[in-house]
């Protein structure tokens, strides 16, 4: 009764959720049913909506989104080509797992950018560029205090955005924008803390000072401390998660 009672609470949540997660209705008209399934779902799974390791069900999915079970088929089978669901012959589709592999690999690569977005943005940064992006630590500093959850990582995003470009290297913005969502992925579960949000925002101020401020060093090693604190607490979390 119990177990029972957990699953159409869960269920309620969920469908809390959806409309936040759906494309604007203005967009929805031109986009096909199978991509607005994708991305609603993609979404879902990014910002931790869809848990790791949860089951999708077409079926269920289907009915929750108002659409048969072919664009979610084919939503799902696109969603595994990104990394963010694994299908198992026998078992169907599940959310693929956060692991401490995973979470290495990316963080070890994403370290390297921002210390290289930090280091050439700090030589090459405009003064308009400099309000773009002390506007934008301002207002992460502002959604950590009145945001919610994807307001606060959606700043974050922001704030990082405004240091690649001011970086200046198009190769740099490819390779970035390849391993934007997985990025976002890991972003979220840490910003879920809001135990964090302090040190986040000493750890924007520091980056941004030495940007803004020319000093190539300090902004590289700003932004090496910023991933590997973000790196330590999520690998933690995985590590309680499998005991």
């Amino acid at each position: 009764m119990q177990n029972h009672k957990n699953r159409k609470q869960s269920e309620k949540e969920f469908l809390s959720v959806i409309p936040e997660a759906m494309p604007d209705f203005d967009d929805q008209q031109s986009i096909p049913l199978r991509e607005t399934a994708f991305l609603t779902l993609r979404k879902l799974i990014l910002t931790g909506k869809l848990h790791p390791g949860e089951r999708l069900t077409e079926v269920r999915l289907g009915k929750i989104l108002g659409t048969s079970r072919t664009p979610i088929r084919e939503a799902i089978r696109k969603l595994e080509l990104e990394g963010l669901v694994v299908i198992t012959p026998g078992s169907g589709a599940r959310v693929a797992k956060i692991t401490a592999e995973d979470l290495q690999d990316v963080m070890e690569v994403r370290s390297s950018l921002d210390q290289l977005c930090a280091y050439l943005a700090s030589k090459r940064i405009t003064e308009e560029e400099k309000k773009e992006l002390i506007r934008a630590r301002d207002s992460f500093e502002y959604s950590t205090r009145f945001g919610k959850e994807q307001d606060i990582a959606e700043s974050d995003v922001r704030f990082h955005d405004a240091i690649a470009r001011a970086a200046k290297n198009r190769r740099l913005d490819q390779v970035m924008s390849g391993l934007a969502d997985t990025i976002y992925r890991y972003r979220y579960e840490y910003i879920r803390d809001d135990l964090h949000y302090e040190q986040l925002i000493m750890e924007h101020r520091a980056i941004c000072k030495g940007v803004i401020d020319g000093d190539s060093k300090a902004a590289a090693t700003a932004a090496r401390e910023h991933i590997e604190r973000q790196r330590e607490f999520i690998l933690d979390q995985i590590r309680r998660a499998s005991s």
